[in-house]
């Protein structure tokens, strides 16, 4: 008859449940595998296999219990740190659904939103858009399986123990605001191109005040938008991927803040 000794069986749930939490918070939070349109089974699934290939690599703090104090606060700790290096990923694909709301607002779109599903609300078509096109350069550039090597080498870089994160806050935030930074950069072309526009129809306007400005307007600014952005959009790819490397190298180190 096999007997498992209490010790045993806290050993056995410190070796697994902790990474657990760690991986399921990032699955949660990581860009494409963590949209709502993937059911949760095939998240829950996914987690339990990285844990379990993951999980005898990693080496557990000896003599904490994972049901007392100590062991809940290292469980929500590790939820946090897998949060943070989702959200990390998740600030490329924010700049650039903030390029698209940016260039849909110049354009005269921003009346056309849909409803995103991987941040519930509303954005411009052109931001949904652009977020697609992100979401399949991700995916082509095989990120999601470089997401889960970032993802297993957080574990060398943040071993699991207690943490301390006010610094590790401060550069998530840090990060976070390089959203805006981000997703100006990549809507300077488009917000170029439709500048220039609006101020020829208003040399146009000012030469034929007789002219119906809204007539002429919205069509030439959305035309002249879809011009740019089809001409802007090769250019796109090494900024891109670019932001994918610094997405990517972004979450190890905030891991390692949070130390």
């Amino acid at each position: 008859m096999i007997s498992v000794t209490t010790a045993q069986l806290h050993a056995w749930l410190a070796a697994y449940a902790w990474p657990l939490a760690r991986i399921l918070a990032l699955i949660a939070s990581a860009p494409v595998i963590g949209n709502p349109s993937v059911p949760a089974s095939v998240k829950i699934g996914l987690g339990l296999l990285i844990t379990v290939l993951v999980a005898p690599l990693v080496p557990s703090p000896a003599g904490i219990d994972p049901a007392s104090a100590g062991g809940l606060l290292i469980l929500a700790q590790q939820v946090l740190v897998g949060l943070a290096m989702g959200f990390a990923m998740h600030v490329v694909f924010h700049a650039a659904e903030m390029t698209g709301e940016l260039a849909g607002l110049q354009m005269g779109l921003g009346f056309a939103t849909l409803y995103d599903a991987s941040v519930p609300g509303f954005i411009p078509i052109i931001g949904q858009y652009l977020g697609i096109v992100v979401s399949l350069a991700f995916l082509a550039v095989d990120g999601h399986l470089l997401l889960v090597a970032a993802l297993a080498h957080s574990f060398q870089v943040l071993p699991l123990a207690p943490l301390s994160a006010p610094s590790g806050l401060r550069a998530l935030a840090e990060w976070g605001g390089s959203i805006f930074s981000y997703g100006l950069a990549l809507s300077l072309p488009l917000l170029a191109a439709l500048l220039i526009t609006n101020v020829a129809l208003g040399v146009l306007t000012r030469a034929a005040p007789q002219l119906n400005i809204f007539a002429v307007g919205f069509p030439l600014t959305i035309l002249i938008g879809i011009l740019a952005l089809a001409l802007a959009l090769p250019y796109f790819a090494p900024t891109l991927e670019r932001l994918f490397i610094e997405g990517l190298t972004a979450m190890p180190r905030l891991a390692a803040a949070l130390r």
